[in-house]
């Protein structure tokens, strides 16, 4: 049985163009335009999910889904980062921020580790395949991100290689353990 995931990051929110560590914010005006212009190419699809934030569920509300909700999509917890760009968080703690960019086991901002992040999504994504048909999934940049890694078994590092930006694309096709990578971040529209 072979499934098809559409994976939808979700629309632009004020950290997003801050490029802050998310809260759990509102799509911004330009956000919610956006995602509703986008609507209409959108493919066909058998199952629609959507992870729990208010930002995904206002995506997924202005792409026309009726998803269900999937706690398997939520964000990446960054604990005490949230909210904060990266650079006002390098500036205060250098050393936290180099450990979180090379140790995958690293959580110094008490959160979630990369290798917790891409454990979590690695089983989402091998419970996956008893859908059949084309599943889309609207969800966070970092969630993409570490199914990728997931996907074609690339190592940790690799996670800080790929960019994911709103209101892209991302569509991975397979089942039972194995999983190509068929289109990577191509923007809705």
């Amino acid at each position: 049985m072979t499934t098809r995931l559409i994976l939808v990051a979700h629309a632009s929110t004020s950290a997003v163009r801050r490029a802050a560590f998310p809260l759990d914010e509102p799509l911004d005006g330009h956000g919610l335009a956006d995602a509703t212009a986008a609507a209409d190419t959108l493919p066909r699809h058998d199952a629609a999910r959507c992870a729990p934030s208010r930002r995904c569920l206002e995506t997924a509300a202005a792409l026309g889904l009726t998803p269900t909700m999937d706690n398997g999509l939520r964000d990446g917890d960054l604990g005490r980062w949230s909210g904060r760009t990266l650079d006002d968080v390098a500036a205060d703690e250098p050393a936290a921020v180099a450990a979180w960019l090379t140790d995958p086991t690293a959580a110094p901002h008490g959160g979630e580790s990369l290798g917790d992040l891409l454990d979590r999504t690695g089983a989402w994504l091998s419970e996956l395949p008893g859908t059949a048909g084309t599943v889309i999934a609207v969800t966070h940049p970092m969630v993409i991100r570490a199914l990728v890694v997931n996907a074609i078994a690339a190592t940790p590092a690799s996670f800080w290689r790929i960019d994911v930006a709103p209101l892209t694309r991302t569509v991975l096709r397979g089942g039972a353990g194995r999983w190509n990578l068929r289109r990577m971040a191509d923007r809705l529209g």
